[in-house]
């Protein structure tokens, strides 16, 4: 009974992959040789990840992570202009206003998600090509490597739409080196290409028209092991001249980040940039004047507690932030300001850091009792 059984589940296993492979589907799950591949296929929406990707992608994995004859996961996106452009912020907007089950069903899916690829046994490779912000980093950045090229373009812009670095955003900036994390976080800058590397985010750096060539020696390792796998991406890397030359965009700029950064709470980020003065720590002031003062608080202290905790802790954690920013007000309006009616001028309520309390802060990263995050 019991190997009929398995040969039954083998052969549907087998019949929804090839009818996973259809073109129209948002998320191509295959696999080829050793290898399976998760394909994000919605080049429209720039591979926006929904929560019908997250609850293909999930089982998938785990399936993989079981399977003996899997040796590696490959990651990747379509369309050639983003891996994954974040998470479908639309969707979640329209259900929070109406206070429909989605805005914590995608939330706790896509933080599961993040955790299963970051606990993964199995090597993960996501190849990051093109825009790779929010939800995509999520997918992308807690795996063992990952691949940027001269089209990577990193950002977590979450602060200007009121939200924070989630996807476990709390577990991997505050690990970046000196307060880089602190200031991408906060800020929203973006890293182009090699940048992307250079500041710790990607693990190795390929020219975007050698992918398919780097694919296709993954897919073709006999029995791959972690060793192997990081010979292949080195050999890759190594032979990558593109922007060789080019210094580190924010080098210039590191040690004003690690001491204006290092403040204790925003106030004291923005004394600290008003006192510097320079022309670099103007432009911070008028990106930080422009974002969510909730948002900012929130991140910053999402970011110091998170330096300390494991990932599990850390998406725990966030779990309950994006709750409360399903409960409040800037989330909605900077998604109405930023991506609806794209007039760039969200009102934010409250709209100061000296009105945003300590209180209202301990509220927000209070536990969920039943309904937390259970990973």
């Amino acid at each position: 009974r019991l190997k009929t059984c398995n040969r039954l589940q083998v052969i549907l296993q087998h019949l929804k992959m090839s009818k996973q492979t259809d073109s129209t589907a948002e998320v191509l799950l295959e696999k080829k040789g050793g290898a399976g591949i998760i394909t994000l296929n919605r080049p429209k929406a720039l591979n926006a990840i929904n929560l019908s990707m997250i609850q293909q992608i999930y089982p998938q994995i785990k399936t993989w992570e079981q399977d003996p004859e899997t040796f590696l996961i490959i990651i990747k996106g379509t369309g050639g202009k983003a891996f994954c452009a974040g998470g479908d912020i639309r969707a979640i907007t329209e259900a929070g206003k109406v206070g429909d089950k989605l805005s914590q069903d995608f939330f706790r899916g896509e933080y599961r998600l993040n955790n299963a690829i970051g606990t993964c046994k199995k090597p993960y490779v996501a190849l990051i090509d093109g825009i790779t912000m929010g939800g995509g980093v999520g997918v992308s950045v807690h795996g063992h490597f990952r691949v940027a090229t001269e089209k990577t373009l990193f950002a977590m812009p979450e602060t200007a739409i009121g939200l924070f670095p989630d996807v476990g955003g709390g577990y991997f900036l505050p690990r970046l080196s000196g307060k880089i994390g602190y200031y991408l976080g906060l800020t929203g800058c973006r890293l182009k290409g090699r940048d992307v590397l250079k500041a710790g985010i990607a693990t190795h750096f390929v020219e975007s028209e050698k992918l398919p060539a780097l694919e296709k020696d993954l897919i073709a390792l006999r029995s791959p092991s972690e060793e192997k796998i990081a010979d292949v991406l080195n050999s890759y890397h190594m032979k990558c001249t593109v922007d060789q030359e080019k210094e580190f965009v924010l080098n210039e700029h590191m040690e004003k980040i690690n001491s204006l950064f290092s403040g204790n709470s925003v106030e004291e980020i923005v004394k600290k940039l008003k006192q510097d003065g320079s022309p670099f720590a103007i432009k911070q002031l008028e990106t930080l004047n422009k974002m969510s003062p909730t948002s900012l608080k929130l991140t910053l202290r999402q970011l110091r507690e998170g330096a300390s905790m494991s990932l599990q802790d850390v998406l725990t954690m966030e779990y309950r932030l994006s709750q409360a920013c399903m409960r409040g007000h800037d989330f909605f309006e900077g998604v109405r300001a930023v991506l609806i009616d794209k007039d760039q001028s969200p009102k934010w309520k409250p709209a100061t850091l000296e009105e945003v309390s300590d209180e209202f802060l301990d509220n927000c990263f209070k536990p969920l009792g039943n309904d937390d995050l259970k990973l």
